[in-house]
């Protein structure tokens, strides 16, 4: 519980980057996005899972940063599977780079060349104040303390169909999901208990209950409509924001048959990947469909 309590902490100055004021971080646009290290998970067979996620200081700005020069995983990178559209504010947990039992004191370095020409790098280690578990996991992803329960299982989440696919512009095509939990935590809405909170922290309080979403992790715009608009992945504390995070969000009721279906329009070609997202507010399971589009 204590490493669990430092890891939290060590989450929580890291999302604040030395040089961001206060009055910047929460501009619409102009800012910066950075790369950030959540911490080290431990697997059964003694490998670990380096986990990483996004801080983008807009509140309303997205950015396309491809593969490449700007955006890029080394050792044995520039692909080691981070996403290439960064979504605005902070998204946590979004990718693993799995090492093996004897990585020891090496590290894994992610670098982002931001668009307004800064450089930032997230460095990953085996430190032991990196430790995170369900529990950091599930304060970090918004519960109160006090809602936390263990064990609480990710939800259950199965897309149907092929994992890569073909699309073409303005002709929608059908995503289907099937999604289930545990219960745990018990669904509860967001009342505005704490509005001072709202907008201002590094670790938000969220809804809970099971919920499922579509958005754009890679791909060369955000140009892509999904039909029913789906819930926000990112942190929007702002009230009634279709976000989880936001002060008036309740959990909508999950389908009866656990089906989860919307329809994605591509506005340009491209190769996107659009990922399914489902989360009961302290967990999280995730898959990846691959959109070649013309």
């Amino acid at each position: 519980m204590r490493r669990a309590a430092i890891a939290v902490a060590v989450l929580a100055v890291g999302a604040l980057h030395p040089d961001g004021a206060a009055q910047q971080r929460y501009r619409a646009t102009g800012q910066e996005v950075l790369p950030a290290y959540e911490g080290w998970e431990r697997n059964p067979d003694g490998s670990f899972n380096l986990v990483f996620g996004t801080m983008n200081r807009n509140w309303e700005e997205t950015f396309h940063i491809p593969i490449g020069p700007d955006n890029y995983i080394e050792p044995g990178g520039p692909d080691r599977g981070q996403p290439t559209w960064f979504l605005p504010r902070r998204n946590r947990f979004m990718f693993r780079i799995a090492v093996p039992a004897d990585f020891g004191d090496r590290e894994i370095v992610w670098t982002l060349n931001s668009p307004n020409g800064k450089t930032y790098r997230a460095y990953a280690t085996l430190k032991p104040d990196y430790f995170i578990d369900d529990f950091v996991v599930q304060r970090n992803s918004g519960l109160r303390t006090r809602d936390v329960v263990n064990p609480n299982t990710p939800p259950v989440l199965e897309v149907e169909g092929e994992r890569t696919r073909t699309a073409r512009v303005g002709e929608a095509v059908t995503l289907t999901a099937f999604a289930s939990d545990d219960g745990v935590p018990e669904q509860r809405p967001l009342r505005p208990l704490d509005p001072s909170r709202s907008g201002n922290n590094t670790v938000p309080v969220t809804a809970t209950g099971l919920r499922m979403s579509w958005f754009v992790y890679r791909g060369p715009g955000h140009d892509v409509t999904f039909d029913p608009p789906q819930t926000k992945v990112w942190e929007d504390t702002r009230p009634n924001s279709n976000s989880p995070w936001g002060y008036g969000f309740e959990t909508p009721p999950a389908p009866p048959d656990g089906k989860w279906v919307a329809r994605a329009t591509f506005g340009r070609p491209g190769t996107f990947i659009l990922r399914s997202l489902a989360h009961d507010g302290g967990l999280s399971a995730h898959e990846d469909i691959t959109f070649v589009v013309e």
